[in-house]
């Protein structure tokens, strides 16, 4: 039996929710079960049709994505609800406040049909958009230019409960890289890489896997590069 992922389309521009209706649509394995123009349309449309995944954009009028997810994020009627972020990576500074409301990850809006599609599956597993170095480049922007005058920012010492290799993991998922890619590293298996990360999810009371990234970044476990 094929598990159908529900795929709620957020935009204030209809043609657009047009083309991703119809591409996801044409996906077997999931399904549009709503559209909205606006975050608290979308709040609503979410509980009224259910969803595994909600592609948001961030810039909509009234209540935009940022405060949507925000919601999404904070009320235990949407536990399960992943929130992609649709996004050019150039020119939204506002992803990584996004990732710590909840969302999983971004998706340019330019993407390829197949590679929306990968994106939603992965993220309806549990994964996170946080490969590509544009992403990462954008975090590292905001952490750099933003942790001085932000007083939401962690304090090194919330790390205190992790093991030494919790934060040798933390460190490579920071780098985005996947769980075959960590366990090379460390020479361990891929299902011991799980096992850290979903320990490290619970110790650091993270959502998901964006938000271990900026957790990283946020205590000065990973620096931002230079230049």
């Amino acid at each position: 039996m094929v598990l159908v992922i529900r795929v709620v389309l957020v935009d204030d521009q209809a043609l657009l929710r047009s083309a991703f209706r119809v591409l996801v649509d044409s996906a077997q394995d999931m399904t549009v079960t709503g559209e909205a123009s606006d975050g608290a349309r979308a709040l609503a449309v979410i509980r009224e049709a259910g969803a595994d995944v909600v592609l948001m954009d961030i810039r909509m009028p009234g209540m935009d994505g940022l405060a949507a997810t925000r919601e999404i994020g904070a009320d235990p009627a949407f536990e399960g609800v992943k929130v992609v972020i649709l996004t050019t990576f150039e020119s939204d500074d506002y992803v990584v406040e996004a990732v710590r409301a909840g969302a999983s990850g971004f998706l340019g809006k330019g993407a390829e049909p197949d590679d929306l599609l990968a994106a939603i599956r992965l993220v309806a597993a549990g994964e996170a958009l946080l490969s590509p170095a544009a992403t990462r480049g954008l975090i590292e922007r905001f952490v750099a230019e933003g942790r001085d005058r932000d007083a939401s920012a962690l304090d090194a010492s919330a790390l205190d409960v992790l093991t030494a290799r919790e934060r040798q993991v933390l460190a490579e998922v920071a780098a985005g890289l996947s769980n075959d890619e960590i366990a090379g590293r460390l020479s361990v298996s891929p299902l011991t890489v799980k096992t850290h990360i979903n320990r490290l999810l619970t110790k650091l009371a993270a959502r998901d896997r964006a938000q271990l990234v900026v957790t990283a970044y946020e205590t000065g476990l990973v620096r931002p590069r230079a230049g």
